[in-house]
């Protein structure tokens, strides 16, 4: 049970949607078997749909892992795109790297290795879309230090932040979340009111929020 959509409907949804192959398809397996966390499938699609549409020539992402949404966002744009990721495991980051060699992407995809929050502290240049997708409890933090890089007109992207129906609602509060949730709410409740960006919360995968930076 996610505590977001009535199970049955998720299940439709997910069943719905065609499925990914090679490569794509691998990863997921992958991940599914070894409790990797990959954005959920009705939330890549979307995504996808926002690529498209978006076109972004230079996208920023926060929480790399094995690879798996860089290379499904550089294969929704056919290849041509720049994609900045960081990532601090070092597990993840060499099972990134031959991912994206594998799928022919080494020169499109760039990992940055290391804590994000020293990392973010010195990225530079303008990004077209930001995807935000690391620890959850550290949402606004890395928002203060990347939302300069956002162009206006550029797209900010934050997954998860619904944390399993918890961040909705205290009945589904584990006591040890605690305070990451109070955190997501404080981020969710500032992205909302800004001036300068517009916000919507999709209460999809494990939720999703779109903000377009004006």
């Amino acid at each position: 049970m996610s505590n977001i959509v009535n199970d049955l409907v998720e299940e439709y949804i997910r069943e719905t949607l065609v499925d990914t192959k090679g490569l794509l398809k691998e990863l997921e397996d992958y991940a599914h078997k070894n409790n990797v966390p990959i954005i959920h499938k009705e939330v890549a699609e979307m995504i996808k749909v926002l690529l498209k549409l978006k076109k972004p020539k230079k996208i920023l992402e926060v929480g790399c892992a094995i690879g798996y949404s860089s290379i499904f966002f550089s294969s929704s744009l056919d290849n041509d795109v720049q994609i900045t990721t960081v990532e601090r495991n070092e597990d993840m980051i060499k099972l990134a790297k031959e991912n994206i060699k594998r799928a022919g992407l080494l020169d499109k995809i760039t990992i940055l290795e290391g804590d994000a929050e020293e990392i973010l502290k010195n990225i530079e240049g303008e990004f077209d879309l930001i995807f935000l997708d690391a620890a959850k409890g550290q949402y606004k933090l890395f928002y203060d230090m990347i939302i300069d890089n956002l162009k206006s007109g550029g797209l900010l992207i934050s997954d998860n932040i619904l944390y399993k129906g918890m961040v909705a609602s205290d009945s589904f509060v584990v006591r040890r979340k605690k305070t990451i949730v109070k955190r997501m709410r404080n981020y969710l409740d500032y992205i909302c009111s800004c001036e300068y960006l517009d916000t919507s919360l999709i209460p999809i995968g494990d939720g999703v929020a779109l903000s377009y930076k004006k």
